[in-house]
């Protein structure tokens, strides 16, 4: 390679890196305060905005007690929270019921942005999925329909080949889904497969927290092509998933709060947060409510601090191992459905 195309490639990654930057500025520079509720952002290039906390449908599902799931739910919306996630797997299926009971209540259903997750990868077995969704949420209709857990190298040929994407686009058109997106947890590489494929997708929901940075990092590599390409980054396991207050916390020693925050400050549309409670639902508005932007030293700082024991995926299981992988899609590739 000559002196003149190192210089070039250089110059290239350096106006990558530049413009990534000026991006992330942008969308943190339009959190718009909403008064006493939560701050909002856009998503993405879709024209909607939503608030920067997203209630988690796994969690709520998780709950004890479905009056209490219910009731955590319509205190989250009057906070502001009015950003619902779950998908059609949770609980097998318990957590979009909920929902859709927690919704049905007092015209909620229309104060709230809906999305829930598609676990098929072919045309029947998505549409049977929007069906069932749209029946257990008590809904005509999804805000956000995401393509669930891309975790497997194959995952994004097979939503293609298989018809999941047709299927889709027949709901969209249709009227029974607003906009479409995927998540994942496993890989950057993955992720970068789908959103290099022939769609333009309205959003992409990955890990994001303060360990993220030293391992197969969705914040260094998917993001930026996301800002790109105007698709609203979606942040989830910003306390590292696995016990019950986030394995971050727990084991590498950053405050949940500082958790949230730093996610917050990286250039993502929202987050979502796992709610089990009103002291969680407590603690999220109060990050949510008061945010402001984690100054970049203070990031640095927080990085430097889990480097050593970030950089083997010890604490981000769902990337490392196939411990966060639902049985549902082990199941789609032939594998065991138990935890390694």
């Amino acid at each position: 390679m000559n002196t003149r195309q190192t210089r070039r490639q250089f110059l290239e990654t350096a106006a990558a890196v530049t413009s990534a930057a000026v991006l992330g500025q942008r969308v943190l520079a339009q959190t718009r305060d909403a008064g006493a509720g939560i701050p909002t952002r856009e998503l993405g290039r879709t024209g909607i905005r939503v608030p920067i906390l997203c209630l988690g449908g796994w969690h709520i599902g998780a709950v004890g007690e479905k009056s209490e799931a219910i009731r955590i739910m319509h205190a989250a919306i009057d906070e502001g929270i009015t950003f619902f996630d779950n998908a059609w797997d949770y609980h097998d299926g318990r957590s979009e019921e909920w929902m859709g009971e927690a919704l049905a209540q007092g015209g909620k259903r229309g104060r709230v942005f809906l999305m829930t997750k598609n676990c098929e990868r072919d045309h029947a077995g998505s549409m049977r999925n929007l069906e069932e969704s749209l029946r257990r949420l008590k809904t005509d209709h999804l805000d956000l329909w995401q393509f669930h857990e891309m975790v497997y190298d194959n995952d994004p040929d097979w939503v293609f080949e298989k018809g999941g994407i047709k299927a889709a686009l027949e709901a969209q058109k249709a009227g029974k889904v607003r906009f479409i997106g995927f998540t994942g947890h496993k890989d950057p590489r993955i992720h970068l497969k789908m959103l290099d494929k022939p769609y333009a997708w309205a959003t992409a929901q990955m890990p994001i927290n303060v360990l993220d940075a030293h391992y197969r990092s969705f914040q260094k590599e998917v993001v930026p092509v996301c800002l790109s390409k105007g698709v609203a980054a979606l942040g989830m396991k910003s306390l590292g998933g696995g016990a019950p207050r986030g394995r971050i916390p727990t084991q590498a020693g950053v405050s949940a709060q500082d958790c949230i925050r730093y996610a917050l400050s990286q250039p993502i549309a929202s987050l979502v947060v796992g709610i089990m409670s009103m002291e969680d639902l407590r603690q999220d508005v109060s990050v949510g409510r008061h945010f402001k932007p984690m100054p970049e030293t203070e990031q640095l700082a927080l990085r430097e601090r889990v480097r050593d024991q970030a950089g083997d995926g010890r604490h981000e299981l769902f990337k490392s191992s196939k411990a966060f992988d639902g049985p549902h899609h082990r199941k789609q590739h032939g594998f065991e459905t138990g935890v390694n």
